[in-house]
C-alpha cells in the first residue's frame, strides 16, 4: 500500500508528523463514490488549527489536522463527471452536500448532511465531522463534483500557486468578514487583528474599493506587514481609546465598518494587555462602528473552551455589550464562510493580478516535515502565513519562475 505522512495533534502545545493511513475512497463501510483522492499540492497552518493545538478546544489526541487544501486529482469514484484524474483543485475548508437546504441557498459552511453531531463540517477539525485532514501527502476530499474548484489553466496555476493556494480558507474567510461588515466603495474600516485573516481582510476591503482600511493589533511586527500594502495601523498596547486612535486618522472617532479577525483567545488593552478577554474585541468594535453600521466576526467563537479562566467563558458565555449594539442599530455577521460563495471570483481576482494576496499576508512556504516549528512560530505572532509543501511543488515552483525572472533581466 502506498504511504501517507500528516500532521497529527497529540495534546496541547504538541503535534508531530507521522505516518497515517493511505486515503481510501470510502466512508465508513461504502464506497465513496462521489469522492476524489488528492496529491496535497499546498496545504496551509490556520489560526483554527492554532486554537486547537494550544489546548482550547475539545480535539481529541490523534487527529490529522488540515482544512487548507489546494492537490492534484489522482484518482475520482464513480459519480465524479465533471473533474478529471490530473486536474489542480482548490478544496473549501466547507465539506458541503450540494444538496441539502442549506447548500441549495448557498450557505455551505452549514451544511446539514455532513456532520453528525451538529450543521457544518471541514477537513481536520474539532467537532466538524471527524473527517481526515489534509495536512498530509495525501487526502479524500468528498462531494467533489459540487465541492472542488478546478483551476482553468494548470501551468498558470501552478506559477500563481502561493496565492492560489489561499483560497481554500483565509482569503475567503477574510472577504467575508469584509462583505458581512457591508464594506464597499469609499468605505472607512477598522479590522481587529494583523493575524493572516486580518491581513486577508484588509487586503479584500482594498479589493471591494474602502477608502481607509486601518488594522489594529498588539504585535508591531504584524502591523509593520500590514502598513507594507497600504494600510494604517494602531498599535493596541498604548494607552489610548481606539476611538482617538481612529480620530487621529480619519477626524472623527469611527468608522463605517469593523471586521473582527481575533475572535475569542482575544486579550485586553493598555494597563489589561496580556490578559484574557473574550468579548473585549466585540465590544470595542461596537463602540467604534458608526450607527447603522455592520460589523464582521470570521474571527472564531467555539461552543465550549477548557482553557478559559473564566467559568462562562468556558461555555461560550462572553460579556458582551449587546445593548450598545442594539442602541446603534448594529448588523453582526457570524460563522464559517461559504468559501463557494468567493473563491471563483476571488480566483480571477488573482489570476488577473488583481489582488496580491500571498504578498499581503507574508506567505512562507515549508516542507510538511518542518510543520511543528511552524505552529510554534506561528504561536509566537511571526508576520507570515505557512503554506506546508508536502512533495516539494511549491518550491519548484518558485525556482522556476526565479530563474525565468532572471532569465527576462
Amino acid at each position: 500500500m502506498a504511504s501517507n505522512r500528516g500532521v497529527v495533534y497529540l495534546g496541547p502545545g504538541k503535534v508531530e508528523v507521522r505516518s497515517i493511513d493511505f486515503p481510501k475512497l470510502s466512508l465508513g463501510s461504502r464506497k465513496c463514490e462521489h469522492g476524489v483522492i488528492l496529491k496535497v499540492v499546498s496545504t496551509n497552518i490556520c489560526g483554527s488549527d492554532q486554537h486547537m493545538v494550544r489546548g482550547r478546544t475539545t480535539a481529541p489526541p490523534g487527529m490529522v489536522l488540515g482544512h487548507e487544501i489546494t492537490g492534484e486529482i489522482i484518482e475520482k469514484g464513480r459519480d465524479v463527471e465533471f473533474l478529471q484524474v490530473g486536474d489542480l483543485v482548490s478544496v473549501p475548508f466547507n465539506i458541503s452536500c450540494g444538496r441539502c437546504r442549506n447548500c441549495r441557498e448557498g450557505k455551505t459552511g452549514i451544511c446539514l448532511n455532513v456532520n453528525g453531531d451538529r450543521a457544518g463540517a471541514a477537513f481536520g477539525y474539532v467537532d466538524m465531522g471527524g473527517w481526515i485532514g489534509g495536512q498530509a501527502e495525501y487526502v479524500m476530499a468528498p462531494y467533489a463534483d459540487f465541492n472542488l474548484l478546478k483551476f482553468p489553466d494548470k501551468e498558470q496555476a501552478l506559477e500563481k500557486i502561493e496565492d492560489l493556494a489561499l483560497l481554500t480558507d483565509i482569503f475567503p474567510t477574510g472577504y467575508d468578514g469584509a462583505v458581512k461588515a457591508g464594506v464597499t466603495t469609499g468605505s472607512t474600516v477598522y479590522v481587529a487583528g494583523a493575524g493572516p485573516v486580518g491581513l486577508a481582510c484588509a487586503a479584500a476591503c482594498q479589493l471591494l474599493g474602502a477608502a481607509v482600511v486601518i488594522v489594529g493589533d498588539m504585535i508591531p511586527e504584524r502591523l509593520a506587514q500590514a502598513r507594507s500594502f497600504g494600510c494604517e495601523t494602531v498599535d493596541l498596547r498604548e494607552r489610548i481609546p481606539l476611538g482617538e486612535r481612529i480620530a487621529q486618522i480619519l477626524g472623527v472617532p469611527e468608522v463605517d465598518s469593523a471586521v473582527d479577525c481575533v475572535g475569542f483567545e482575544a486579550k485586553g488593552q493598555g494597563e489589561q494587555a496580556g490578559t484574557e478577554q473574550p468579548a473585549i474585541v466585540l465590544n470595542s468594535l461596537m463602540e467604534v462602528t458608526r450607527a447603522g453600521g455592520a460589523i464582521g466576526i470570521p474571527g472564531l467563537y467555539v461552543t465550549d473552551d477548557p482553557g478559559a479562566k473564566d467559568a462562562n467563558a468556558k461555555h461560550g458565555v462572553l460579556g458582551l455589550r449587546i445593548g450598545l449594539g442594539w442602541a446603534k442599530s448594529h448588523s453582526f455577521g457570524t460563522g464559517q464562510c461559504p468559501v463557494l460563495r468567493y473563491n471563483r471570483q476571488l480566483m480571477m481576482a488573482i489570476l488577473h493580478d488583481r489582488v496580491a494576496i500571498a504578498k499581503a499576508v507574508n506567505a512562507t512556504v515549508l516542507p510538511l516535515e518542518d510543520a511543528p516549528q511552524g505552529y510554534r512560530d506561528f504561536d509566537k505572532g511571526v508576520p507570515k502565513k505557512f503554506v506546508l509543501d508536502p512533495h516539494g511543488v511549491v518550491k519548484s515552483t518558485r525556482s522556476n519562475h526565479a530563474e525565468l525572472v532572471g532569465s527576462q533581466r
